[in-house]
């Protein structure tokens, strides 16, 4: 038994080192797709350019243009002197943001009145357009803030002023809130599911394309024996996916993992068995390798989008919220995310691991009760 597996090891490596497209994919891909979640992806607003129309034109209003300048989320571009102007920078996509300020802006302030700020965004992007208003909220909020300190200071002297709430806020596990700290080690689950898809989903069809399907029929190599022989290559291959995404990831990302190294090997193995399964299955009803890589990326699309890596699950409709239940991406990204991120371990991701493990055992029994030891 292990001689025949051990000479199905050899044949496969060997099939898949012999085709250069198939290298490219096992060690230049992953290292591209983290460079690309680390630097290009992410969800930080900053640097926004804004267009100013102030009416009033008076200290105050500078005042108030200078905290959006100064502050490292607004680059003003452009100072314009009609609604016109403003709207033009807006439709052509030149700006994000335009603040304007009419008349009277800081005589209303001298006299205690409100002085009306108003800030007209870009909303086609609705989500950086909403981290943009925050940011102007918070920013109108301090220079109010201070201006009613300066003018309970011209009324009533050297009283103490009026007690006030002062939020202080703080993030867990990701301090800074950076989005490269939550992208970077869901890449793991991309790259083990698509490297793992892709190779297994051509591993059997293969064999009935170049017509070695024949010679395996009169080996004794039984289904269990010929399924691990094409399985256990492409795992070995995800390991080591999993040590260049990790090493690149902490060592030139910064990204902090906090938890057991160890658990993280062993959960990847438990991620693996569906994705092997997965695999297999899309092989053995496949009849070329075309459709194969096509049912490859017709699964993968959709497991992306459902497994929480970029869309919330929670803020997904109900029903595709339970369909997600089926997808092991979903479970592995709650896993990886946890040890990377917050140091938790087997107490808290049991329920995950076990998904897992479930689902691994019903995906490779289905996949090796559909192979059949024949060329149909």
């Amino acid at each position: 038994m292990f001689e025949r597996i051990r000479q199905m090891l050899i044949k496969e490596f060997i099939q898949v080192f012999r085709d250069p497209k198939m290298k490219r994919i096992i060690f230049i891909v992953p290292v591209i797709q983290i460079l690309v979640f680390g630097y290009a992806v992410t969800t930080n607003v900053n640097h926004v350019a804004t267009a100013v129309y102030d009416l009033d034109n008076t200290v105050s209003s500078r005042e108030l243009v200078a905290r959006f300048e100064n502050s490292q989320y607004f680059d003003i571009v452009e100072y314009v002197n009609s609604d016109t102007r403003a709207s033009e920078l807006i439709d052509r996509g030149k700006v994000l943001a335009v603040i304007r300020m009419n008349k009277g802006f800081e005589e209303d302030l001298r006299a205690g009145r409100s002085a009306a700020v108003q800030v007209l965004l870009d909303g086609s992007d609705s989500n950086s357009a909403g981290i943009v208003l925050n940011y102007c909220a918070r920013i109108a909020g301090e220079f109010s803030q201070n201006a009613l300190r300066e003018q309970f200071k011209r009324l009533r002297g050297a009283a103490p002023f009026p007690s006030t709430v002062e939020l202080s806020t703080r993030a867990w596990f990701n301090e800074n809130l950076e989005s490269r700290n939550f992208y970077v080690p869901g890449v793991i689950s991309l790259m083990v599911m698509l490297i793992t898809l892709l190779l297994t989903s051509m591993a059997v069809v293969r064999e009935k394309e170049i017509g070695t399907m024949e010679q395996v029929m009169v080996t004794p190599i039984r289904p269990a024996e010929f399924i691990l022989g094409k399985t256990v290559p492409f795992a070995l291959i995800a390991f080591f996916d999993v040590v260049v995404i990790t090493a690149v990831g902490v060592f030139w990302f910064d990204v902090p993992i906090r938890g057991s190294l160890g658990l993280l090997f062993f959960s990847t193995a438990l991620y693996l068995m569906p994705c092997l399964g997965i695999g297999l299955l899309i092989s053995t009803i496949s009849q070329t390798q075309q459709q194969a890589m096509l049912s490859a990326f017709l699964f993968f699309q959709p497991a992306v989008l459902l497994s929480g890596f970029i869309f919330p699950i929670a803020n997904m409709p109900r029903v595709v919220q339970w369909l997600t239940f089926l997808n092991p991406m979903r479970y592995i990204l709650v896993i990886v995310r946890g040890l990377f991120l917050k140091g938790v371990g087997t107490s808290v991701l049991w329920t995950q691991m076990l998904a897992l493990g479930v689902m691994g055992v019903c995906t490779l029994w289905l996949a090796s009760k559909r192979f059949h030891k024949t060329l149909e």
